[in-house]
């Protein structure tokens, strides 16, 4: 799952990915941090594609990464309909490196 901040300081997942290759997901791993109580998510259900009702089991890191990711322009109340695909993990940015969304901020495809 990827999130984004929205204008208030809230955490919205915005797309799911596609599967990601072993070298990704080491690299990733190498990463992320658990999430601690609290996160913005706890307690939230997610699915597995767009309109279906089978869970996904998610485990919850701390959202502190930014990635690259590329995706098609079909969106639905500013979430992508179909997976990103991840492209790289931007060590060089932060989350506070980008404007919310409703602060000027649009998704765009790559």
């Amino acid at each position: 799952m990827l999130g984004r901040y929205v204008r208030d300081g809230i955490l919205r997942a915005v797309a799911r990915s596609t599967e990601l290759q072993p070298g990704q997901v080491r690299h990733l791993a190498d990463h992320l941090i658990a999430a601690k109580r609290g996160h913005p998510w706890e307690g939230v259900r997610f699915t597995t594609t767009w309109g279906s009702r089978t869970p996904l089991d998610v485990v919850l890191v701390e959202p502190e990464l930014v990635a690259e990711i590329y995706v098609d322009t079909a969106q639905d109340r500013g979430v992508w309909r179909h997976p990103a695909r991840y492209v790289r993990l931007r060590e060089d940015m932060t989350p506070g490196d980008f404007a919310a969304f409703g602060h000027g901020a649009v998704p765009t495809a790559g």
